[in-house]
């Protein structure tokens, strides 16, 4: 009799993929995230015009033709002006302009504002003094709530999240990630700034954020079971697309934004 099959290759059947993917796109976003200048801001445009592109054809039109073309067009101009300082101009195009976009289409509208402002966050927290802290900030958290997502809901299992949004998603991986997020977010703070009687602060910031990573991933199922998709495009093996792996950092990096509002701008993101 046939020894039975092990059930592990199936609960983890796209980790290799996963890990390989990763490998090469992780050390590419921190090295433009040390260097900064030109190459960071080159990354942030060449990210933002892939999640446009991904955005229009998942609403079904075209990019190359009217009202499509608006997207990744309004993205681009808004941020060359952050890019030479015109910050009030950038969110206002980036506002008004999805609106009066959302009159001709709604959705197109809509992505106009979502990927613009979560563009412009991160072209402004780095281009801000101590911005690479903050940028590593955010990036690490929501790495870390995707991560410890993905391995506590297979390993644990248990009741579904939102199983009419996403089926394979969890309660035990929703809080293994919110775990992970929040751990992460005090090593890195603690690395990089110092947590001194900060710490709870950093908790609360990294939770936060933790939670905002997972709102934008449930939105991103929703959006593709909306459209009828798997995955918002092939660019990324393992991933999907431009939205599937930064559907996280979409959420949080407005929330980062703003903290630094409330905390000071030219300081780390906690005190």
């Amino acid at each position: 009799m046939p020894a039975p099959a092990d059930p592990a290759p199936a609960r983890w059947p796209d980790l290799r993929l996963r890990i390989a993917s990763a490998a090469v796109l992780v050390p590419v976003a921190l090295l433009a995230l040390w260097l900064g200048g030109a190459l960071w801001a080159g990354l942030v445009v060449l990210a933002a015009l892939g999640l446009a592109w991904e955005w229009v054809r998942l609403c079904g039109s075209d990019w190359r033709r009217w009202p499509g073309i608006a997207v990744p067009l309004a993205m681009l101009a808004a941020l060359g002006l952050g890019l030479v300082g015109l910050w009030p101009a950038a969110w206002l195009l980036v506002g008004l302009g999805g609106l009066a976009l959302a009159f001709r289409d709604g959705w197109l509208g809509f992505g106009l504002a979502y990927l613009g402002v979560a563009a412009l966050a991160l072209l402004g927290l780095r281009q801000a003094p101590g911005g690479a802290a903050n940028v590593l900030f955010v990036l690490a958290i929501v790495w870390a709530s995707d991560i410890g997502a993905y391995f506590a809901g297979r390993a644990l299992g248990g009741p579904k999240l939102a199983p009419g949004i996403s089926p394979n998603k969890t309660w035990s991986g929703a809080v293994g990630g919110l775990f992970a997020a929040v751990m992460v977010g005090l090593t890195v703070a603690s690395a990089v700034g110092g947590l001194g009687k900060g710490w709870l602060i950093v908790a609360a910031l990294a939770a936060l954020l933790g939670i905002a990573s997972q709102v934008g991933d449930l939105f991103e199922s929703w959006l593709k079971r909306r459209y009828r998709v798997k995955d918002s495009s092939s660019l990324i093996p393992g991933h999907g697309g431009l939205l599937d792996r930064l559907d996280g950092v979409l959420a949080a990096a407005p929330i980062a934004a703003l903290a630094v509002l409330v905390f000071g701008a030219g300081r780390v993101l906690w005190p």
